[in-house]
Protein backbone atom coordinates (compact mmCIF):
# COMPACT_ATOMS: atom_id res chain seq x y z
CA UNK A 1 0.00 0.00 0.00
CA UNK A 2 1.33 3.44 -0.95
CA UNK A 3 2.47 5.83 1.76
CA UNK A 4 0.96 9.32 1.55
CA UNK A 5 3.54 12.12 1.64
CA UNK A 6 2.92 15.85 1.97
CA UNK A 7 5.61 18.42 1.13
CA UNK A 8 4.79 21.95 2.30
CA UNK A 9 6.60 25.05 0.98
CA UNK A 10 5.56 28.74 0.80
CA UNK A 11 5.47 28.79 -3.03
CA UNK A 12 7.10 27.29 -6.11
CA UNK A 13 8.85 30.45 -7.24
CA UNK A 14 12.27 30.74 -8.85
CA UNK A 15 14.39 29.90 -5.80
CA UNK A 16 16.79 26.99 -5.48
CA UNK A 17 14.80 25.12 -2.81
CA UNK A 18 11.67 25.29 -4.95
CA UNK A 19 13.47 23.79 -7.94
CA UNK A 20 15.04 21.09 -5.77
CA UNK A 21 11.64 20.13 -4.34
CA UNK A 22 10.18 19.65 -7.81
CA UNK A 23 13.19 17.53 -8.81
CA UNK A 24 12.84 15.39 -5.69
CA UNK A 25 9.11 14.67 -5.86
CA UNK A 26 9.26 13.97 -9.60
CA UNK A 27 11.86 11.28 -8.98
CA UNK A 28 10.54 9.57 -5.84
CA UNK A 29 9.13 6.11 -6.48
CA UNK A 30 5.49 6.63 -7.50
CA UNK A 31 4.72 2.97 -6.79
CA UNK A 32 5.64 3.40 -3.13
CA UNK A 33 4.66 6.99 -2.40
CA UNK A 34 1.50 9.00 -3.10
CA UNK A 35 2.89 12.53 -3.16
CA UNK A 36 1.20 15.87 -2.56
CA UNK A 37 2.95 19.21 -2.88
CA UNK A 38 1.19 22.01 -1.07
CA UNK A 39 2.10 25.68 -1.21
CA UNK A 40 0.93 28.34 1.19
CA UNK A 41 0.52 30.63 -1.80
CA UNK A 42 -0.26 29.43 -5.32
CA UNK A 43 1.95 29.65 -8.36
CA UNK A 44 5.58 30.14 -9.18
CA UNK A 45 7.64 29.26 -12.23
CA UNK A 46 8.49 25.79 -10.92
CA UNK A 47 4.87 24.67 -10.57
CA UNK A 48 4.71 23.89 -14.29
CA UNK A 49 7.44 21.25 -13.94
CA UNK A 50 5.55 19.00 -11.51
CA UNK A 51 4.77 15.68 -13.19
CA UNK A 52 1.08 14.78 -13.68
CA UNK A 53 1.03 12.15 -10.92
CA UNK A 54 2.04 14.70 -8.25
CA UNK A 55 -1.00 16.11 -6.44
CA UNK A 56 -0.85 19.87 -6.01
CA UNK A 57 -2.82 22.22 -3.80
CA UNK A 58 -2.42 25.67 -2.30
CA UNK A 59 -3.95 27.55 0.61
CA UNK A 60 -4.27 31.06 -0.81
CA UNK A 61 -4.08 32.38 -4.37
CA UNK A 62 -1.75 35.30 -3.67
CA UNK A 63 0.77 36.23 -1.02
CA UNK A 64 0.12 39.29 1.11
CA UNK A 65 2.30 41.63 3.09
CA UNK A 66 2.93 40.70 6.70
CA UNK A 67 1.48 37.20 6.45
CA UNK A 68 4.20 35.71 8.70
CA UNK A 69 3.19 38.08 11.51
CA UNK A 70 -0.51 37.30 10.99
CA UNK A 71 0.06 33.55 11.14
CA UNK A 72 1.89 33.94 14.45
CA UNK A 73 -1.46 34.87 16.00
CA UNK A 74 -2.63 31.28 15.52
CA UNK A 75 -1.39 28.23 17.39
CA UNK A 76 0.66 25.82 15.29
CA UNK A 77 -2.06 23.14 15.60
CA UNK A 78 -4.70 25.61 14.44
CA UNK A 79 -2.50 26.55 11.47
CA UNK A 80 -2.14 22.91 10.43
CA UNK A 81 -5.90 22.36 10.60
CA UNK A 82 -6.51 25.61 8.73
CA UNK A 83 -3.93 25.18 5.96
CA UNK A 84 -3.13 21.48 5.54
CA UNK A 85 -6.27 19.97 7.12
CA UNK A 86 -5.72 16.32 6.17
CA UNK A 87 -3.74 13.42 7.59
CA UNK A 88 -0.69 12.06 5.73
CA UNK A 89 1.73 9.27 6.59
CA UNK A 90 4.57 11.80 6.22
CA UNK A 91 4.30 15.56 6.61
CA UNK A 92 7.41 17.43 5.45
CA UNK A 93 8.30 21.09 5.77
CA UNK A 94 10.64 21.67 2.84
CA UNK A 95 11.77 25.13 3.93
CA UNK A 96 12.69 26.61 7.30
CA UNK A 97 10.35 29.18 8.82
CA UNK A 98 6.57 29.35 8.51
CA UNK A 99 6.14 25.95 6.87
CA UNK A 100 8.17 24.38 9.70
CA UNK A 101 5.83 25.86 12.31
CA UNK A 102 2.77 24.65 10.39
CA UNK A 103 4.03 21.08 10.06
CA UNK A 104 5.08 21.04 13.73
CA UNK A 105 1.38 21.56 14.52
CA UNK A 106 0.32 18.29 12.87
CA UNK A 107 -2.18 16.74 15.33
CA UNK A 108 -1.90 13.18 14.03
CA UNK A 109 0.42 11.22 16.31
CA UNK A 110 1.06 8.49 13.74
CA UNK A 111 2.21 10.99 11.08
CA UNK A 112 5.98 11.18 10.60
CA UNK A 113 7.19 14.79 10.75
CA UNK A 114 10.28 15.94 8.85
CA UNK A 115 11.89 19.38 8.58
CA UNK A 116 14.25 20.32 5.71
CA UNK A 117 16.82 23.07 6.37
CA UNK A 118 18.35 24.78 3.32
CA UNK A 119 20.37 27.65 4.73
CA UNK A 120 22.71 28.58 7.57
CA UNK A 121 20.60 29.47 10.61
CA UNK A 122 23.33 31.17 12.60
CA UNK A 123 21.42 32.91 15.39
CA UNK A 124 18.44 32.36 17.68
CA UNK A 125 16.91 35.50 16.19
CA UNK A 126 17.01 33.99 12.71
CA UNK A 127 15.83 30.61 14.04
CA UNK A 128 12.76 32.10 15.75
CA UNK A 129 11.84 34.71 13.09
CA UNK A 130 8.56 32.99 12.11
CA UNK A 131 7.74 31.65 15.57
CA UNK A 132 6.06 33.20 18.60
CA UNK A 133 9.14 32.79 20.78
CA UNK A 134 12.44 30.95 21.17
CA UNK A 135 10.64 28.52 23.49
CA UNK A 136 8.14 27.69 20.72
CA UNK A 137 11.04 27.03 18.33
CA UNK A 138 12.41 24.46 20.77
CA UNK A 139 9.03 22.78 21.12
CA UNK A 140 8.51 22.70 17.36
CA UNK A 141 11.88 21.26 16.34
CA UNK A 142 11.85 18.72 19.17
CA UNK A 143 8.59 17.32 17.76
CA UNK A 144 10.15 16.33 14.43
CA UNK A 145 11.13 12.74 13.75
CA UNK A 146 13.94 13.84 11.43
CA UNK A 147 15.68 17.11 10.54
CA UNK A 148 17.32 17.09 7.11
CA UNK A 149 20.11 19.43 6.02
CA UNK A 150 21.31 20.11 2.49
CA UNK A 151 24.98 20.12 3.53
CA UNK A 152 27.27 19.26 6.41
CA UNK A 153 27.97 22.98 6.80
CA UNK A 154 24.28 23.82 7.26
CA UNK A 155 23.97 21.02 9.82
CA UNK A 156 27.00 22.27 11.76
CA UNK A 157 25.72 25.85 11.95
CA UNK A 158 22.23 24.67 12.98
CA UNK A 159 23.65 22.44 15.73
CA UNK A 160 25.73 25.34 17.08
CA UNK A 161 22.67 27.62 17.12
CA UNK A 162 20.27 25.19 18.81
CA UNK A 163 22.94 24.37 21.41
CA UNK A 164 22.09 27.79 22.87
CA UNK A 165 18.58 26.56 23.67
CA UNK A 166 17.75 24.97 27.02
CA UNK A 167 18.62 21.29 27.47
CA UNK A 168 16.16 18.47 27.09
CA UNK A 169 14.33 19.60 23.95
CA UNK A 170 14.99 16.40 22.02
CA UNK A 171 17.38 17.83 19.41
CA UNK A 172 19.77 14.91 19.28
CA UNK A 173 22.27 14.04 16.58
CA UNK A 174 20.43 10.84 15.67
CA UNK A 175 17.60 13.01 14.31
CA UNK A 176 19.92 14.70 11.81
CA UNK A 177 20.45 13.62 8.20
CA UNK A 178 22.30 15.28 5.31
CA UNK A 179 21.03 14.86 1.75
CA UNK A 180 22.45 16.80 -1.16
CA UNK A 181 19.99 18.47 -3.52
CA UNK A 182 18.41 16.44 -6.30
CA UNK A 183 19.49 17.66 -9.73
CA UNK A 184 18.09 16.57 -13.07
CA UNK A 185 21.60 16.06 -14.40
CA UNK A 186 20.72 14.61 -17.81
CA UNK A 187 18.06 17.26 -18.48
CA UNK A 188 20.50 19.99 -17.45
CA UNK A 189 23.15 18.68 -19.86
CA UNK A 190 20.64 18.48 -22.70
CA UNK A 191 19.27 21.98 -22.10
CA UNK A 192 22.82 23.34 -21.90
CA UNK A 193 23.19 22.55 -25.61
CA UNK A 194 20.41 24.98 -26.62
CA UNK A 195 21.32 28.02 -28.68
CA UNK A 196 21.59 31.40 -26.99
CA UNK A 197 20.00 34.05 -29.21
CA UNK A 198 19.48 36.91 -26.75
CA UNK A 199 23.04 37.46 -25.57
CA UNK A 200 26.43 37.78 -27.22
CA UNK A 201 29.41 36.23 -25.46
CA UNK A 202 32.72 37.86 -26.21
CA UNK A 203 35.44 35.81 -27.85
CA UNK A 204 38.21 38.09 -26.63
CA UNK A 205 37.14 38.42 -22.99
CA UNK A 206 36.63 36.18 -19.97
CA UNK A 207 32.88 35.66 -19.70
CA UNK A 208 31.83 35.31 -16.05
CA UNK A 209 28.29 34.33 -15.06
CA UNK A 210 26.22 33.97 -11.92
CA UNK A 211 22.63 32.79 -11.46
CA UNK A 212 20.35 33.71 -8.58
CA UNK A 213 17.95 36.20 -7.08
CA UNK A 214 19.25 39.75 -7.21
CA UNK A 215 19.15 40.19 -3.45
CA UNK A 216 21.68 41.27 -0.84
CA UNK A 217 22.55 37.81 0.43
CA UNK A 218 23.80 36.76 -3.03
CA UNK A 219 26.62 39.30 -2.82
CA UNK A 220 26.36 40.64 -6.37
CA UNK A 221 27.42 44.09 -5.16
CA UNK A 222 30.74 42.51 -4.15
CA UNK A 223 31.00 40.64 -7.44
CA UNK A 224 30.45 43.79 -9.53
CA UNK A 225 33.06 45.61 -7.43
CA UNK A 226 35.53 42.76 -7.91
CA UNK A 227 34.94 42.71 -11.68
CA UNK A 228 35.50 46.49 -11.83
CA UNK A 229 38.81 46.11 -9.98
CA UNK A 230 39.94 43.21 -12.17
CA UNK A 231 39.14 45.08 -15.39
CA UNK A 232 41.27 47.95 -14.12
CA UNK A 233 44.17 45.74 -13.01
CA UNK A 234 44.10 43.20 -15.85
CA UNK A 235 43.23 45.20 -18.97
CA UNK A 236 44.76 42.48 -21.12
CA UNK A 237 42.20 39.98 -19.73
CA UNK A 238 38.96 41.87 -20.37
CA UNK A 239 36.14 40.57 -18.22
CA UNK A 240 32.39 40.61 -18.93
CA UNK A 241 29.87 39.69 -16.22
CA UNK A 242 26.44 38.19 -16.92
CA UNK A 243 23.82 38.05 -14.16
CA UNK A 244 20.83 35.72 -14.59
CA UNK A 245 17.94 36.47 -12.25
CA UNK A 246 15.58 39.10 -10.93
CA UNK A 247 15.17 40.68 -7.53
CA UNK A 248 14.85 43.78 -5.42
CA UNK A 249 18.46 44.88 -5.87
CA UNK A 250 18.43 44.97 -9.67
CA UNK A 251 18.26 48.76 -9.94
CA UNK A 252 20.87 49.22 -7.25
CA UNK A 253 23.25 46.79 -8.96
CA UNK A 254 22.75 48.47 -12.32
CA UNK A 255 23.59 51.84 -10.76
CA UNK A 256 26.64 50.31 -9.11
CA UNK A 257 27.94 49.10 -12.47
CA UNK A 258 27.49 52.64 -13.82
CA UNK A 259 29.24 54.09 -10.80
CA UNK A 260 32.25 51.87 -11.48
CA UNK A 261 32.04 52.80 -15.18
CA UNK A 262 31.61 49.16 -16.26
CA UNK A 263 27.95 49.17 -17.32
CA UNK A 264 29.14 48.03 -20.76
CA UNK A 265 30.79 45.04 -19.09
CA UNK A 266 27.82 43.88 -16.97
CA UNK A 267 24.76 42.34 -18.65
CA UNK A 268 21.55 41.77 -16.71
CA UNK A 269 19.83 38.88 -18.46
CA UNK A 270 16.76 38.66 -16.19
CA UNK A 271 15.06 35.42 -15.19
CA UNK A 272 15.60 32.49 -17.57
CA UNK A 273 13.72 29.19 -17.68
CA UNK A 274 16.88 27.63 -19.05
CA UNK A 275 19.90 29.22 -17.36
CA UNK A 276 22.09 26.22 -18.22
CA UNK A 277 22.69 27.23 -21.85
CA UNK A 278 24.10 30.57 -20.66
CA UNK A 279 26.27 29.00 -17.94
CA UNK A 280 27.63 26.38 -20.36
CA UNK A 281 28.77 29.07 -22.80
CA UNK A 282 30.64 31.13 -20.23
CA UNK A 283 34.23 30.66 -19.08
CA UNK A 284 33.67 30.89 -15.34
CA UNK A 285 30.83 30.64 -12.83
CA UNK A 286 31.10 32.74 -9.65
CA UNK A 287 29.04 32.25 -6.50
CA UNK A 288 29.50 35.48 -4.54
CA UNK A 289 26.96 34.65 -1.82
CA UNK A 290 27.31 35.88 1.73
CA UNK A 291 25.30 32.83 2.88
CA UNK A 292 24.31 29.62 1.11
CA UNK A 293 23.01 26.22 2.12
CA UNK A 294 24.17 24.03 -0.74
CA UNK A 295 24.24 26.02 -3.93
CA UNK A 296 22.02 24.53 -6.62
CA UNK A 297 23.48 26.93 -9.18
CA UNK A 298 27.07 25.88 -8.39
CA UNK A 299 26.08 22.22 -8.71
CA UNK A 300 24.48 22.94 -12.09
CA UNK A 301 27.58 24.81 -13.26
CA UNK A 302 29.69 21.75 -12.45
CA UNK A 303 27.21 19.50 -14.27
CA UNK A 304 27.57 21.56 -17.49
CA UNK A 305 31.36 21.70 -17.07
CA UNK A 306 31.87 25.38 -16.26
CA UNK A 307 34.72 26.15 -13.81
CA UNK A 308 33.59 27.60 -10.46
CA UNK A 309 34.81 30.15 -7.93
CA UNK A 310 32.70 30.24 -4.76
CA UNK A 311 32.85 32.13 -1.51
CA UNK A 312 33.43 29.99 1.57
CA UNK A 313 29.89 29.31 2.72
CA UNK A 314 28.00 26.12 3.59
CA UNK A 315 28.34 23.49 0.89
CA UNK A 316 31.21 25.17 -0.98
CA UNK A 317 33.94 22.86 0.30
CA UNK A 318 31.70 19.81 -0.15
CA UNK A 319 31.15 20.82 -3.77
CA UNK A 320 34.64 22.00 -4.71
CA UNK A 321 36.95 20.10 -2.37
CA UNK A 322 38.95 20.74 0.79
CA UNK A 323 41.94 21.90 -1.23
CA UNK A 324 40.31 23.41 -4.33
CA UNK A 325 40.40 20.08 -6.12
CA UNK A 326 37.30 20.75 -8.25
CA UNK A 327 37.02 24.53 -8.12
CA UNK A 328 38.21 27.52 -6.12
CA UNK A 329 36.79 28.30 -2.67
CA UNK A 330 37.68 31.87 -1.74
CA UNK A 331 37.38 34.00 1.37
CA UNK A 332 33.82 35.24 1.90
CA UNK A 333 34.51 38.91 1.16
CA UNK A 334 34.91 41.28 -1.76
CA UNK A 335 38.68 40.87 -1.62
CA UNK A 336 38.22 37.11 -1.52
CA UNK A 337 36.03 37.13 -4.64
CA UNK A 338 38.56 39.34 -6.42
CA UNK A 339 41.46 37.04 -5.43
CA UNK A 340 39.58 33.87 -6.36
CA UNK A 341 38.72 35.11 -9.84
CA UNK A 342 42.22 36.48 -10.38
CA UNK A 343 43.79 33.19 -9.29
CA UNK A 344 41.83 31.17 -11.82
CA UNK A 345 41.96 33.54 -14.83
CA UNK A 346 45.35 35.22 -14.44
CA UNK A 347 47.00 31.89 -13.80
CA UNK A 348 45.49 30.29 -16.93
CA UNK A 349 43.74 27.63 -14.84
CA UNK A 350 40.40 27.76 -16.69
CA UNK A 351 41.00 24.69 -18.85
CA UNK A 352 42.26 22.69 -15.84
CA UNK A 353 39.20 23.53 -13.76
CA UNK A 354 36.86 22.90 -16.67
CA UNK A 355 38.00 19.28 -16.69
CA UNK A 356 37.68 19.10 -12.89
CA UNK A 357 34.16 20.57 -13.07
CA UNK A 358 33.08 17.85 -15.50
CA UNK A 359 34.58 15.22 -13.19
CA UNK A 360 32.85 16.61 -10.10
CA UNK A 361 29.52 17.20 -11.83
CA UNK A 362 29.14 13.47 -12.46
CA UNK A 363 29.07 12.89 -8.69
CA UNK A 364 25.74 14.66 -8.14
CA UNK A 365 23.36 12.26 -9.83
CA UNK A 366 19.68 12.39 -8.97
CA UNK A 367 19.60 8.62 -8.40
CA UNK A 368 21.91 8.68 -5.37
CA UNK A 369 20.03 11.37 -3.45
CA UNK A 370 16.55 10.13 -4.35
CA UNK A 371 17.45 6.61 -3.22
CA UNK A 372 18.81 7.93 0.08
CA UNK A 373 15.63 9.94 0.76
CA UNK A 374 13.42 6.93 -0.01
CA UNK A 375 15.49 4.80 2.34
CA UNK A 376 15.07 7.37 5.12
CA UNK A 377 11.31 7.50 4.67
CA UNK A 378 10.96 3.73 4.85
CA UNK A 379 13.26 3.44 7.88
CA UNK A 380 11.30 6.11 9.74
CA UNK A 381 8.08 4.19 9.05
CA UNK A 382 9.64 1.02 10.48
CA UNK A 383 10.78 2.91 13.60
CA UNK A 384 7.31 4.40 14.12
Amino acid sequence: MKKSVLFLIPNLGHGGAEKVLVNLVNNLNAERFDITVQTIFDGGVNKQYLLPHIHYKSWKKHTFRGYTHLLKLFSKKRLYNLIVKNRFDYVISFLEGTSTRIIAGCPYEDSIKISWVHTEIDSLKMLSRCFKSVKEVANCYSSFDRIVFVSEGVKKVFAETVSQLSDGIGLYADKFSVFYNVNETEIIKEKAKDTVDDAVFSTDAVNIISVGKLIQVKGYDRLISAVAELNKELPQRKIHLYLVGVGGQERKLFELSREYNISDKVTFLGFKDNPYKYVAKCDLYVCSSRVEGFSTAVTEALVVGTPVVSTRCSGAVELLGENNEFGVVCENSQDGIYSGIKYIIDGDRLSYYKNKAIERGAYFSKEATTSAVEKMLLELADEK
